[in-house]
């Protein structure tokens, strides 16, 4: 009997205790659900700190309370130190430039000679019947190099496996100078052969953030193709419509402007090793913050640079070319002003690899 009795008890003990364990459990969800909102709190805070991105809320932000100001040197200074840097090492670049025009000449080929031949005879047509051939030779030269660019540069009407063997090649020329570029900062002295080897590891990376580049650019692409359809139908006749075109027109020209600068730092972020694509391309957004402006002024001052550059170079050129095939027979079929000028792009692209590494250098290890 006694043992029963202490087995009721107990289990009176235990029913007892039951309702009672009851609020705990309620208490202890309670105080999990408050420390899941708090350490929420905290990670968005830490977020917030780790990505300084203003402007981005409905309320209103100052831009006197987001300045960053940037330490750099000028447009000019900046531009020719990169020059500096290929001429100071042309036993590495000259190589390197060589080899992608023979890769570009036989994967995807060069300029037509009869297509230049036959610029030329138009230019000439066009030179006779004007004033009696009143154009000067230097003009006819820049009129005959603006058509040789505009009509297709080193080949017109590429198909689609030379696009895609053209994009291969600048991804690896891109990735080969911005490695050997890296090497030469840190006061290394690498070899082509090892540039070729060892920079080809973001490969992938470089081809993704390609691709969201081309992504940001579709704004663009509407715009192109809206105003196609817009100036075929008559559309923009319309003072009411035009203004309202004009609107959209800006929206997509301000959005794109505002993605694409995040992609091209992205391009060069990209070959760091261990940076992922999209954590590359967050990074470069960050970095670009309050400082946006600048860095598109030396994107564009980097276009105009590179016209003079041509300008420059292929005047001279394409005047020896004319010269050199009125007096001698022997230079007729010889593709001379097409592979100068896929000498010239190759150098361009290896030139703007160079100066967008420098910029993102700069911008990185500004201590604003």
């Amino acid at each position: 009997m006694a043992k029963k009795r202490s087995k009721s008890k107990s289990s009176k003990v235990e029913k007892s205790q039951k309702p009672a364990d009851k609020p705990a459990e309620k208490a202890t969800f309670k105080v999990s659900v408050k420390g899941a909102y708090a350490r929420s709190r905290e990670y968005i805070y830490r977020y917030k700190l780790a990505h300084p991105r203003p402007h981005k809320a409905f309320r209103r932000s100052y831009r006197e309370d987001h300045v960053r100001p940037l330490e750099m040197p000028g447009l000019l200074h900046h531009a020719m130190r990169c020059m500096r840097v290929i001429f100071a090492n042309w036993r590495v670049f000259l190589p390197l430039l060589i080899g992608a025009v023979i890769i570009n000449a036989l994967l995807v080929g060069l300029m037509n000679e009869a297509t230049y031949v036959t610029l030329q005879d138009t230019l000439d047509e066009t030179n006779e019947s004007l004033s009696s051939g009143q154009i000067g030779q230097v003009a006819k030269a820049g009129l005959l190099l603006m058509s040789t660019i505009t009509s297709g540069g080193l080949q017109g009407g590429l198909s689609e496996v030379q696009v895609v063997f053209a994009i291969l090649i600048f991804v690896v020329v891109w990735l080969t100078t911005i490695w050997l570029v890296r090497q030469i900062r840190a006061g290394n002295k690498p070899r082509l052969r090892d540039g070729l080897y060892n920079s080809m590891a973001p490969f992938v990376s470089t081809l993704i953030v390609l691709v969201a580049l081309f992504i940001f650019l579709i704004p663009i692409f509407i715009l192109i193709i809206t105003y196609s359809a817009a100036a075929t139908t008559g559309f923009l006749s319309t003072p009411f419509y035009a203004f309202c075109f004009f609107l959209f027109a800006s929206l997509l020209i301000t959005l794109s402007v505002y993605l694409v600068p995040g992609a091209i730092t992205a391009l060069v972020a990209s070959t760091t090793p261990g940076i992922y694509p999209l954590t590359a391309i967050n990074l470069c957004f960050d970095l670009l913050v309050g400082r946006r402006i600048r860095f598109i002024w030396r994107v564009i001052f980097l276009i105009f640079f590179l016209c003079i550059i041509a300008v420059v170079f292929m005047l001279p050129l394409i005047l020896l070319d004319m010269w050199l095939k009125a007096n001698f027979d022997i230079f007729a079929g010889i593709p001379i002003i097409p592979t100068l000028l896929a000498f010239i792009t190759v150098f361009a692209f290896t030139y703007v690899s160079v100066y967008f590494y420098t910029l993102y250098r700069s911008l990185l290890d500004d201590q604003n």
